[in-house]
């Protein structure tokens, strides 16, 4: 009964194997040309995901419609902007960030190296990296 069972287990899994292999060589192999045109449609498409941590795929924004701008007239009208004063300055517009870096420093260099090297001393200073408090001795 045994080995009845097993000519059975066996011959099961032989046909099961078969029939993988008949259903992978119907519809036969991609050559690489026709994977590049179909990777190609795709990325035209927007349809593939992009590189990096993943998620879904973007589509990609269309171009303005209308009549388009040259580069030479943007160009012009970013030159004119930037004349009339109508452009905002490039880094930090925050009027704290603008206010901090107006203030005048109270200490010397001097002075905060000395608290430097006295916090290094007592093992205040925090360690770099993610900002998680001193180790406690």
């Amino acid at each position: 009964m045994s080995s009845r069972f097993m000519w059975v287990a066996a011959l099961a899994t032989v046909s099961a194997l078969a029939w993988q292999c008949a259903a992978a060589q119907a519809s036969g192999p991609v050559t690489r040309e026709q994977r590049k045109a179909e990777t190609a449609a795709a990325n035209k498409a927007g349809q593939l995901t992009p590189a990096g941590q993943g998620g879904a795929p973007v589509a990609k924004s269309a171009p303005p419609s209308g009549a388009g701008v040259s580069r030479e007239q943007r160009k012009a009208e970013t030159a004119a902007a930037n004349k009339a004063g109508q452009l905002a300055p490039a880094g930090s517009t925050q009027k704290a960030d603008v206010a901090d870096a107006a203030r005048k420093p109270t200490k010397t260099r001097e002075q905060r190296k000395a608290e430097t090297l006295e916090a290094k001393k007592k093992g205040e200073l925090v360690p770099a990296g993610q900002g998680s408090p001193a180790p406690a001795k």
